[in-house]
């Protein structure tokens, strides 16, 4: 089957310039979790609950009252009274949550991995803390793309700054290190941590490969088949 997620984390790089900086392109890729898990039909309470509109997506990934650090994809309880809003294209609804069912926080290290690891796995650590804050029993995801280029560009602006492979290291030389320390040091703090392997030069004409596409979309897969039981076992 097809994976909304992984064609949602092509397209941030697949024939255009991929902008690091831009902060939804997160929220964009975390959305379609929720709309693979449903697609798998394995949860049928999952499924259910989408369907009377109970379990909606948070559009600004908070909880309802509550002040705390959002992530980038919320789905839990609709709070009571409020109006669930469909979305074309959609299955799963929109609206503010009470509770936290599903929370999905997504990285992804293109360039200067390992100058920001650390950063990287400060919030990766400190947002599923914050999923869990509240009480209840979420299922935290975290989803990091890894770069395995030979080499790449990022963009301030309009300027390119490409890797030279001395002062700027190519992807492919910090990716396993990078990967290592993710699975050492954040890893332990999600139910289910998804790494996405790709190479992407982010230069003319912006291609896009997945490092293995064929276990890229098993390892995915197998992730939603165990978050569809979780879900039905916690919920």
């Amino acid at each position: 089957m097809a994976f909304r997620l992984l064609d949602a984390f092509q397209g941030l790089f697949d024939g255009k310039a991929y902008l690091h900086r831009n902060s939804t392109l997160g929220d964009h890729v975390a959305m379609h979790l929720f709309e693979d898990v449903h697609a798998t039909g394995l949860s049928p309470k999952f499924n259910a609950r989408v369907a009377a509109g109970a379990a909606v997506m948070n559009s600004a990934n908070t909880q309802q009252g509550i002040r705390a650090r959002r992530g980038d994809g919320t789905l839990g309880q609709i709070v009571p009274g409020a109006q669930a809003r469909a979305d074309a294209g959609y299955i799963v609804q929109r609206g503010p949550v009470a509770t936290i069912e599903i929370g999905v926080e997504v990285k992804i290290l293109h360039k200067a991995m390992i100058k920001q690891i650390d950063r990287v796995i400060s919030d990766l650590t400190g947002q599923a803390a914050t999923f869990r804050k509240r009480g209840g029993r979420p299922i935290c995801v975290g989803v990091v793309g890894i770069n395995r280029a030979l080499h790449t560009t990022s963009y301030e602006g309009e300027r390119p700054f490409p890797t030279d492979g001395r002062k700027h290291k190519h992807p492919i030389a910090e990716a396993d290190e990078a990967e290592r320390r993710l699975l050492t040091l954040a890893a332990h703090a999600f139910d289910e941590f998804i790494i996405l392997r790709y190479a992407a030069t982010n230069e003319p004409p912006f291609a896009f490969t997945w490092a293995n596409a064929k276990a890229t979309a098993l390892d995915y897969g197998a992730a939603l088949a165990r978050i569809a039981r979780e879900y039905d076992a916690r919920f």
